[in-house]
């Protein structure tokens, strides 16, 4: 897994298309928090699913991964908070159903 960097964004704007890299074959890891967007930019011609591991339990049963399905053409942005923190790493752990043609990036607004 690729360990994605967190761009700043100041209050006077931050240009993110170019801060987008190639989504990791076995998926990547973010710093999540409050205020933490991945963005996803999927060039592809047919839509991909973009899964944020839910490391939690609740009564010893696992909590449903978040998965947001990115359209044909389309970028999203996606809120990493901190319920996705691996207790182990402290970082969220992030997966591709595919990753032709899709690139990804990690925001947050700066103070």
């Amino acid at each position: 897994m690729a360990s994605l960097a967190t761009n700043v964004a100041p209050l006077t704007g931050l240009r993110f298309d170019d801060k987008l890299t190639a989504a990791g074959a076995g998926g990547d890891t973010v710093s999540p928090g409050a205020g933490v967007l991945l963005a996803v930019k999927n060039a592809d011609s047919t839509s991909h699913t973009v899964t944020l591991v839910t490391p939690g339990t609740v009564d010893g049963l696992a909590i449903a991964d978040r998965t947001v399905t990115v359209p044909a053409a389309q970028t999203y942005l996606i809120p990493v908070t901190s319920r996705y923190r691996n207790p182990a790493t402290g970082r969220a752990n992030v997966t591709y159903d595919g990753v032709t043609a899709v690139t990804v990036g990690v925001f947050r607004v700066g103070s």
